[in-house]
């Protein structure tokens, strides 16, 4: 498939950063729909192709308000396919030191954040709150996922303040795959 307007779709998700509460947490979308990894017969096996990754967060709550400037909070955050953990709150999971690394095989996209008081407090001379991206894939060449989950995933380094919202909408299309491609894909996208 192409990057066109035929082709490509969007799908989202998002989860709520809780205040004052470390370790991290995890928001898993179902892809199934999207995703058959089995070739039958002449029939090819279908992956989703991500191509952008846009990436959101504000204070949680009914009025969409932005980042307080009092917030110290940071955090990583990352999109990781076929992690299959489920849905985890924060405080429930604690990802591991190469989770959002560009090492990990499952990294779609990734980066940090870090609140505007944070950066006050550590010096900053630039204001680099949101977003500090670190991986993405490219319309050129996209994260083909053939796992039937894409988990959103957050690791909180300070605490934050202010209970958060953290959204990722994907820019997506289904592409069928001959048989030695799906075979290397499901081999790296092992957990």
């Amino acid at each position: 498939m192409a990057y066109n307007l035929k082709d490509v779709f969007y799908l989202d998700t998002s989860v709520t950063i809780a205040a004052a509460t470390a370790a991290g947490g995890v928001g898993q979308l179902d892809l199934s729909a999207y995703i058959d990894p089995i070739a039958r017969g002449r029939t090819k096996g279908t992956g989703l192709a991500v191509y952008k990754v846009h990436w959101g967060v504000m204070r949680s709550g009914d009025d969409s308000d932005p980042i307080d400037d009092a917030e110290a909070g940071e955090f990583s955050f990352g999109l990781l396919a076929g992690f299959g953990s489920g849905d985890i709150a924060t405080g429930g999971a604690n990802m591991s030191d190469t989770a959002f690394s560009n090492t990990n095989n499952l990294l779609i996209s990734s980066g940090q954040f870090y609140g505007p008081k944070s950066q006050v407090a550590n010096a900053c001379t630039t204001v680099n709150m949101f977003p500090n991206r670190m991986v993405d894939p490219s319309t050129e060449v996209p994260y083909v996922i053939v796992r039937d989950n894409v988990c959103l995933c957050y690791q909180i380094h300070t605490n934050m303040v202010a209970a958060t919202h953290l959204s990722v909408r994907l820019e997506v299309a289904q592409v069928t795959l001959d048989q030695a491609t799906l075979n290397q894909l499901l081999r790296t996208q092992t957990v």
